[in-house]
């Protein structure tokens, strides 16, 4: 899988992608990241990718002829369109469910926009989907990317180790995770449940189905019905 990220702050990936599991995948060969800096196709002296938006308003948009350009550089020897993802919160929300079949593609753009936004013109030339992170506005597109990086990643094969699966964990499966413990038995007058302690597997097993069942009930009661 390779992700290719168009930004105006290709620094914020370095530390992120080159740690823990990713940082791992990425020295495997599994995983590629490359973050293209948009700013160096700007073709002006003050590398100005912004302009004032038509019909007024506040803020500003970004341009664009730096954003296709960019584009054009990770795309000019490929015999294929790569999927391009924009991180709007106008998208659609990121889900579990998005993350596993974009973890089936082998190369995904990934758009990062700032300011007021970016000129529709080129967001209608290359871009395939919107995918926003939540309900709320952040200052760019950068957080939101590696949190799309970093969900998508986590389903390819060979990325997690056995012990680091992800088909127990919360929304994989319709529910929220259950509760989990480890060392020490017992903490500030806090125990263990029994059942965890006890080796009967399948005891177990139902109560975590009771349990994840019983939270997803408190907290997303809108992903039972």
């Amino acid at each position: 899988m390779k992700f290719d990220v168009l930004t105006l702050f290709p620094k914020m990936f370095d530390d992120v992608l080159s740690e823990s599991i990713l940082g791992r995948a990425k020295e495997k060969g599994i995983i590629e990241y490359n973050a293209i800096n948009i700013r160096d196709f700007a073709n002006n002296k003050h590398n100005r990718v912004d302009d004032y938006p038509y019909g007024g308003g506040r803020g500003m948009v970004m341009q664009a002829p730096p954003i296709y350009d960019a584009y054009k550089s990770i795309t000019k020897d490929l015999n294929y369109k790569p999927h391009v993802i924009y991180m709007s919160p106008k998208g659609s929300v990121l889900s579990q469910k998005k993350a596993i079949e974009l973890s089936k593609m082998e190369h995904i753009v990934i758009l990062c926009g700032h300011y007021e936004g970016i000129d529709q013109r080129v967001l209608d030339k290359i871009v395939d989907e919107e995918i926003s992170i939540g309900d709320y506005v952040l200052t760019g597109g950068e957080l939101p990317a590696m949190v799309l990086i970093d969900t998508v990643s986590r389903m390819i094969d060979g990325v997690l180790s056995n012990e680091e699966s992800f088909t127990d964990e919360s929304h994989f499966n319709g529910l929220l995770e259950y509760p989990q413990y480890t060392r020490p038995p017992e903490f500030e007058g806090e125990k263990v449940p029994d059942v965890l302690l006890s080796g009967n597997h399948a005891l177990i097993k139902k109560w975590r189905e009771e349990k994840s069942i019983e939270i997803t009930k408190k907290n997303r009661p809108d992903m039972l019905k």
